[in-house]
């Protein structure tokens, strides 16, 4: 049974274990795309971090002295296999990663809206590695769960958690349309990047409103485009050369998506347009990245010729 079912009292408990068994089973498998994640991490899950600074930009979990010559390089080589790396920084025994996001430029426009999550239990709908979720720990939340579908990020945050050792962080191979299994569930609830690649984001809104306790706090945070009229894009293929793009919002259409979800004290803390000051490739995300996205002439525009993004949030209570 995963344990942080025991934190979740109201969760579809045999449907989750029944899922969680199926999706352990899966990654389990011999396949070659597994076995390159899972071999090393067996490996090396007996070292420990002596240290963790998690209040800095940079997520420091141990240092170089914690490891002999041989287990330092047998780390770095497990961190270059789960490139690429697109939230961060972190610092993993002092190996340095810098990721494709500068992700506390993020956490920094959060970290004032953030209600208490001392002794609550908090999800993060698509947590990737987990640099937020190690951001909140901190807090002393009872319980940060992370829903993360894809196989790449659930080992990259398996592994850096087997060094940081920390018992209340969670990630399990969920996607956010996993959450009607979690009614009335979390205090708070992150979901961060993720509205914008549904097909259907009032379903996914009331699915969120749903898995909140009686007054909980939801924090999202979307692409957007900009105007002050509520209406959304619907790209034709790509949006920024994204596929799985389908609705990019203006805020006041995000707003009204919230209010009909059934949220309440709707607020719009802040919107900014995105740079490739915050994204950007570097040597742990060699592949493309937002000055790939943008039409190089104009830059109001990206390549397709839409709006080019912005980056909107909210928060909101039930």
């Amino acid at each position: 049974m995963p344990s942080y079912l025991e934190y979740c009292p109201n969760a579809d408990g045999a449907a989750v274990r029944r899922l969680h068994e199926e999706k352990q089973s899966w990654i389990n498998q011999a396949k070659k795309g597994f076995l390159r994640y899972r071999l090393p991490l067996q490996e090396l899950q007996h070292l420990q971090a002596s240290t963790l600074d998690l209040t800095g930009d940079v997520v420091r979990i141990g240092r170089r002295s914690d490891l002999s010559k041989t287990d330092h390089d047998r780390v770095l080589k497990l961190m270059r296999t789960f490139m690429p790396w697109r939230k961060g920084p972190f610092s993993v025994f002092d190996i340095d990663i810098d990721a494709e996001w500068q992700s506390q430029r993020k956490w920094d426009r959060l970290l004032p809206q953030i209600p208490n999550l001392q002794d609550k239990v908090v999800a993060d709908i698509g947590c990737n590695n987990g640099y937020y979720m190690f951001r909140m720990a901190p807090f002393s939340p009872k319980l940060v769960l992370g829903f993360e579908p894809y196989v790449q990020h659930y080992y990259t945050f398996t592994a850096l958690n087997s060094f940081a050792g920390l018992d209340n962080l969670f990630v399990d191979l969920l996607g956010i349309e996993h959450l009607p299994l979690f009614r009335r569930c979390f205090d708070v609830i992150f979901c961060l990047g993720i509205l914008y690649h549904r097909p259907s984001p009032i379903d996914a809104l009331r699915d969120l409103y749903r898995a909140l306790k009686p007054g909980g706090c939801l924090l999202i945070e979307s692409q957007a485009i900009s105007g002050d009229q509520p209406m959304a894009l619907f790209p034709e293929k790509t949006y920024a050369k994204v596929p799985g793009t389908w609705f990019v919002p203006t805020a006041s259409c995000l707003h009204n998506w919230l209010a009909r979800a059934g949220f309440k004290e709707i607020k719009c803390f802040c919107l900014h347009p995105m740079s490739s000051e915050e994204q950007r490739k570097t040597d742990w995300m060699v592949f493309e990245s937002y000055q790939d996205f943008i039409d190089k002439q104009n830059p109001g525009l990206t390549i397709e010729g839409y709006p080019a993004p912005q980056r909107v949030f909210f928060k909101a209570t039930i």
